[in-house]
């Protein structure tokens, strides 16, 4: 792999981490940890669902994890499952 590549990578990387701090703690101890433990892990249409859960808002995404409403959106949704899978395991 170039250096080329991992710089972009970790450019990438470090550009969702700062994206993932949002204006609530509850929404950021929900995402950081999930994009620092498993984001590398996911298919490239799951990292695209993720990043395209960084653009709704933080009221929504508040109510989708505290589970009183879900996204219609179904790739959000399916995003908002993994992540709460992830702390909450059946």
């Amino acid at each position: 792999m170039s250096d080329t590549h991992e710089s972009k990578e970790h450019t990438e990387f470090h550009r969702l981490w700062w994206h993932s701090r949002r204006g609530m703690l509850e929404l950021d101890v929900l995402l950081i940890p999930f994009l620092e433990e498993a984001y590398r892990d996911l298919d490239p249409e799951d990292q695209a669902r993720y990043r395209k859960l960084l653009s709704c808002e933080d009221a929504d995404m508040f109510e989708w994890f505290m589970q009183r409403s879900q996204p219609d959106d179904p790739d959000l949704h399916r995003m908002v499952e993994i992540i709460l899978n992830r702390v909450q395991p059946d």
